[in-house]
């Protein structure tokens, strides 16, 4: 009896894991894709997965499909770890269906959510889908909905990261949408509400999948994604590398990393990176490599509002997340999208522990009249919110420029640094020197034998007298004045002395962030 049923468990298995059969497993391989079970493997340690519900199959009745099912319903799920740690997954095989979501596949995914909340330990979603499942009407619906609670009950608890590795439209894009991160794989992975048929009909707008919802548009125009993939090996890659830099959940700290990088190394190039020409631009990424452990640098939403850079790093073997503006691109300001994609990032590592450092050279918000109708007030509000909110250790290195209310939204000492660290050329002033002169000195300056003479004086008197972080560290505002070649012990040793940090927000149900 037993060996029969072992026999028959077996025969099971392997059709489980055949998904569609082997006809549709050849056709998605001809696309250059992975399927859903091998996409897990390559992800997770080896032979470290668990499947769940593997035997399940859709209720439907009608329209034929009480004659097609298929083992797992078109989602695989389970747990594994990843570098030893616990990870819970789901991977959507669109083999099955075109990997539709039916009312049983939505319940696997509630599932294995709900379990990795109960244990706190991340959910990664590996997402090729065609949508909802037509068959079954608003029950397919109604799983989506229950998904996308999940999502948010998740939200801030434990880490959730979306891989778009095919279609992911209509409704079902909602749910990468609410997790931490979302990335997708160039020229394979489309996200859209509605398709280019649609859009044709409605609008008139004649638009391909890639150039509407491809991995480049949501990468470097929208922002939905943080992170375009060369191929689903790079994906998954990926996600291995920045779970690496996470909690498991929100109650933990992140993980420590050995390094042999000493946490006291000075870099003599570090004090000639930034130019003595104020206005001439160089790369932040230059000063943030040089000081980190090993030069290690994970970049998050690197096409995305260029002129804002974030992403991960240790210090002395700390994990820390790093915001800083970019005098290469628009010369650092702050604009509509910068400010959501340094607030959306904040945020995130607020919720899981994990110190800020930022890095300011910002000559203030970008001026115009489209930044001003399609609301940066309310934009910048956000940035300014996300650091005054965070009560995670705050590190803020003013390497040049920190002028008029940007000087306040990069994590000044007035929202709540607790370290705050510049440069000896800082420039700290309500506005640049030129600027400055042009309104104090205005008629001065029409009256004067030689204006331009007269202008530069002033403007070399204003950078002496303002312009430097003197003033701003007779006030306390600046904590220390460093050699630029010390950056990497200055935050190492502010970030060791921070590590108890434990600070308490008012008892409240939450803020109302400006949306």
């Amino acid at each position: 009896m037993l060996k029969r049923k072992l026999e028959e468990l077996r025969r099971l298995d392997t059709k489980a894991e055949l998904g569609g059969g082997k006809a549709r497993i050849e056709r998605h391989h001809a696309a250059g894709k992975m399927t859903a079970r091998e996409r897990i493997d390559f992800l997770v340690d080896p032979g470290s997965f668990v499947e769940i519900d593997k035997f399940v199959t859709h209720r439907c009745r009608h329209f034929g499909m009480q004659e097609k099912r298929f083992l797992g319903d078109g989602v695989v799920t389970g747990h594994a770890t990843i570098d030893g740690r616990l990870v819970f997954l789901f991977s959507q095989d669109f083999t099955v269906f075109g990997g539709s979501l039916s009312e049983a596949y939505a319940e696997k995914i509630c599932k294995i959510m709900d379990t990795a909340v109960g244990v706190g330990a991340p959910v990664i979603g590996l997402n090729d889908s065609g949508g909802a499942r037509i068959q079954e009407g608003v029950v397919s619906l109604a799983g989506y909905a229950d998904i996308f609670f999940r999502n948010v009950q998740a939200s801030g608890v434990i880490p959730q990261i979306s891989a778009i590795m095919g279609p992911c439209a209509g409704g079902a894009v909602y749910s990468p949408a609410m997790t931490d991160f979302t990335l997708m794989v160039d020229g394979t992975s489309q996200m859209f509400i509605t398709g280019p048929d649609v859009i044709k009909a409605v609008t008139h707008e004649e638009v391909t999948f890639e150039d509407l919802g491809g991995a480049k548009t949501h990468g470097g125009k929208s922002g939905v994604s943080h992170y375009t993939a060369t191929d689903e090996r790079d994906c998954l890659l990926f996600i291995r590398e920045l779970l690496g830099y996470l909690p498991s959940n929100n109650c933990e700290d992140p993980p420590l990393k050995k390094t042999d990088d000493p946490p006291d190394r000075a870099d003599e190039d570090l004090n000639s990176v930034v130019p003595t020409n104020p206005n001439k631009p160089y790369d932040i990424r230059e000063i943030i490599t040089r000081a980190v452990d090993d030069g290690g640098f994970l970049e998050i939403h690197e096409e995305f509002a260029k002129n804002l850079v974030v992403g991960f790093a240790r210090f002395d073997g700390r994990s820390v997340g790093i915001v800083a503006n970019q005098p290469a691109h628009l010369a650092g300001v702050l604009d509509i999208d910068a400010s959501v994609k340094g607030a959306r990032f904040v945020r995130f590592c607020d919720a899981f522990n994990i110190p800020l450092v930022v890095f300011e050279d910002v000559p203030g918000f970008l001026p115009g009249t489209e930044q001003e109708w399609r609301g940066i007030i309310r934009h910048g509000a956000k940035l300014l919110y996300a650091f005054c909110e965070a009560t995670v250790p705050k590190i803020t290195v003013v390497t040049r420029k920190s002028y008029g209310g940007a000087y306040c939204v990069m994590n000044s000492k007035q929202v709540g640094a607790d370290l705050n660290i510049a440069y000896p050329m800082a420039e700290i002033a309500v506005m640049g020197p030129d600027g400055a002169v042009n309104i104090v000195y205005r008629k001065e300056i029409l009256a004067a034998e030689d204006p331009e003479a007269f202008r530069d004086g002033k403007i070399a008197e204003y950078r002496e007298e303002f312009a430097n972080p003197f003033v701003a560290a007779r006030r306390g505002y600046i904590d220390r004045i460093i050699e630029p070649k010390t950056t990497r012990m200055e935050i190492c040793r502010g970030l060791r002395v921070l590590d108890n940090k434990r600070q308490v927000s008012p008892s409240r149900k939450h803020g109302n962030i400006p949306l």
